[in-house]
């Protein structure tokens, strides 16, 4: 069976030239790239080329890019290591579907006792400006907003609300591990001081990421040890996922375009099919802002993973809610904060193409959903016959 894979918010595929070029880091140039030696010094020199081709792809210098672990640990280093530096500030801002690598690190904070709070959305997933610029004051430490939510693809105004965030004077971190690839990004032009990374939601592999710190931004380091990173992140350094992200950048420059014509025709395709062949559902989010290859449509009566079940089981892989959030019951906390109905948001499935997608799969989805979805109905207590 065919696998038709609609699920690149979750994790996407090494593309075939990001393997080719990481291949020989695991054998034959093993080195330590920062070794004194000829041997290690020829590492060290990828290291240096997949530092400029992140830094090109968001429009930084190649020395404001700290290479990590993935996504997780650059949002931890970015929130946690600003306010360890902070001078005794004890308030977070962040949002209220934000992905649990940051909300979840700042409710943990919060238990530690530091004062916390969460802006709201309204129904379309934009961001409550107002009790934005109302929640920052002088005891503010760092403000942490997602550039693109992970579930809806909304898109927030982020170097707009960089620029207030900073004309107060405070820090600011966004998450952007979904909007890097997808959109453009030039950080010369904004007031961003922290921005995450994370190389497998743009195909490079698992296990790789980077927090951008502008220049001049302080913050403590999260990882203690060596000397790497110019000390800001210790530990030998994952030379073939780093070599590898580079790479993934470089190919995501090059495709921009083609994400933001082809892929989102192909989303919108999918989409309308869906919508016209599926009585009681909708999109979720505002769709007018959104990241070019994400869909969230909810159906109502009918739970979401039974429909994940039925489709499997044609080969097709989306997903319900967030990757990381799968495993619970409730139903999504970004959908609960945009006040979808129990009703609908139970029934949420959120596609996420990527280049890869063709229309082939695209036009194979829309035949199958609607008989999922109606049989799924046929059997719903919720549904009136």
């Amino acid at each position: 069976m065919t696998t038709i894979y609609m699920d690149n918010n979750a994790t996407t595929k090494v593309a075939d030239e990001v393997i080719e070029e990481m291949m020989p880091y695991f054998g034959e140039l093993y080195g330590n790239p920062s070794s004194m030696h000829t041997f290690g010094g020829q590492v060290g020199k990828k290291i240096v080329q997949a530092r400029q081709r992140v830094a090109s792809l968001i429009g930084c210098q190649p020395e404001e890019i700290i290479f990590t672990s993935c996504g997780t640990e650059s949002d931890n280093t970015a929130i946690r290591g600003a306010l360890s530096l902070s001078g005794g500030k004890r308030k977070i801002v962040t949002t209220r579907v934000e992905h649990p690598a940051v909300i979840g690190t700042c409710r943990k904070l919060e238990n530690e006792g530091y004062m916390l709070v969460e802006i709201g959305v309204d129904k379309n997933g934009n961001l409550d400006m107002d009790e934005l610029r109302d929640s920052i004051d002088d005891n503010t430490a760092i403000v942490s907003i997602m550039h693109a939510n992970n579930e809806t693809g909304v898109i927030f105004p982020i170097h707009e609300i960089a620029e207030f965030v900073k004309s107060k004077g405070v820090m600011f971190h966004t998450d952007a591990v979904q909007a890097v690839g997808k959109i453009p990004i030039n950080l010369a032009e904004s007031a961003i001081d922290l921005l995450s990374i994370s190389g497998h939601k743009l195909h490079a592999p698992k296990g790789v990421g980077v927090l951008y710190a502008r220049k001049g931004t302080r913050i403590s380091p999260f990882m203690l040890g060596g000397h790497q990173e110019s000390g800001k992140r210790a530990g030998t350094e994952n030379v073939p996922g780093i070599i590898a992200l580079g790479k993934a950048c470089q190919l995501a420059g090059d495709n921009m375009d083609e994400e933001n014509t082809r892929v989102k025709n192909l989303r919108d395709r999918l989409e309308k099919a869906i919508l016209t062949a599926c009585p009681d559902s909708f999109v979720n989010g505002n769709t007018d802002n959104r990241l070019p290859n994400t869909s969230n449509i909810s159906f109502e009566y009918i739970e979401g993973e039974a429909i994940l079940l039925m489709m499997n089981k044609f080969g097709i892989c989306a997903s319900s809610g967030s990757a990381c959030t799968s495993g619970s019951l409730e139903p999504s906390h970004v959908l609960r904060a945009m006040g979808v109905p129990f009703t609908a948001a139970h029934g949420s499935i959120r596609f996420s193409l990527s280049r890869y997608n063709t229309e082939q799969e695209v036009d194979f989805v829309a035949e199958k959903m609607p008989p999922v979805v109606n049989r799924l109905r046929q059997l719903s207590p919720f549904v009136k016959s």
